[in-house]
C-alpha cells in the first residue's frame, strides 16, 4: 500500500472535479473534503475550490475554506465565471488566493493557466504554479480576467456558434463540419461545447458581460435556454446532439 504525506483540500461543483481529483490520486495525493480538514494537519499543502456555475455556492465555499484552512496553505480557485480579485475580496486573508483556469477533458489540456488576485502575494502564487506543475502540467500566468485566455476565446467562439444556430444560418452538424474542415480544429464548436459543458460555457460568456458590459460578450438566449433545459451535453445525455 503506498502512502502519502501530501493532501489537497478539493471542493465545489464541476466537471473538473472528478478529473481533477482523479489525477490528484494517481499523483499520490490524498484528496480531503471540508469535513476530513482537520485530519490533515501539516500535510495539507494547498485548498483548491472549482465551481464556475453556481456563484452563492461557490462564494459559501470559499468563506468557509478561508475559516478553516490555515493561512500559510493557499487557495486555488476557479475563475472561469469571476475574477479572482472578486474571490479574494470575499475573504479575511486574500494574500492566499489565486485564480486558475481550464475545461475539462483534463487530460488533454497540457497547459493550466493561472491567474494571480490584485491582492495575491508572491508565494501564494509560487506555489500554484509548483502544484500544477507536479500535476505534469505546463503553467502560464495571465491577467485576471474572467475565463483567462484559452477558455475565454473557446467559449466566445462556441457563442457565435449559437447565434448562428439561432439565425438560421446552418445546422450544428454543417457548422462543426465548416470550422473541423476549415480551421484543422480538433472538434467542432458545438461537438466541443458538448464535451466541456454548456453550462459551464455559459458561466464563462455570462461572468464577461456581467464585468465588462460589452454587446460582443452577450450569452447567446438559446445557449441560456438549453442550460436551463439541462441540456448541459455529453454529462446529460442531450446537448446539442444526443449522446
Amino acid at each position: 500500500m503506498i502512502t502519502t504525506t501530501k493532501a489537497v483540500l478539493l471542493a465545489g461543483e464541476s466537471p473538473l472535479f472528478a478529473e481533477l481529483k482523479q489525477t490528484l490520486e494517481e499523483h499520490n495525493y490524498e484528496v480531503v473534503s471540508l469535513e476530513r480538514i482537520e485530519e490533515c494537519g501539516d500535510r495539507l499543502l494547498c485548498a483548491v475550490e472549482v465551481t464556475n456555475v453556481d456563484l452563492d455556492l461557490k462564494r459559501s465555499l470559499i468563506e468557509t475554506i478561508d475559516q478553516r484552512v490555515p493561512v500559510e496553505v493557499p487557495v486555488i480557485t476557479s475563475t472561469l465565471s469571476i475574477t479572482a480579485t472578486e474571490v479574494a475580496s470575499w475573504t479575511k486573508h486574500p494574500e492566499r488566493i489565486c485564480g486558475f483556469g481550464t475545461f475539462v477533458p483534463l487530460s488533454e489540456r497540457q497547459l493550466i493557466e493561472i491567474a494571480p488576485a490584485l491582492q495575491s502575494e508572491k508565494q501564494a502564487v509560487e506555489k500554484t504554479e509548483r502544484f500544477f506543475r507536479e500535476l505534469g502540467k505546463q503553467v502560464a500566468v495571465v491577467d485576471d480576467e474572467v475565463g483567462l485566455v484559452f477558455p475565454r476565446v473557446l467559449s466566445l467562439i462556441i457563442n457565435e456558434a449559437v447565434f448562428t444556430v439561432m439565425e438560421g444560418t446552418a445546422t450544428p452538424e454543417d457548422i462543426d463540419i465548416a470550422m473541423k474542415k476549415g480551421t484543422n480544429y480538433p472538434y467542432g464548436p458545438l461537438e466541443w461545447a458538448d464535451r466541456i459543458g454548456l453550462d459551464e460555457v455559459y458561466a464563462v460568456i455570462r461572468g464577461l458581460h456581467r464585468d465588462l458590459c460589452e454587446e460582443r460578450y452577450r450569452p447567446a438566449p438559446l445557449l441560456r435556454k438549453m442550460v436551463l433545459a439541462g441540456r448541459m451535453g455529453v454529462r446529460s445525455g442531450r446537448g446539442f446532439y444526443s449522446y
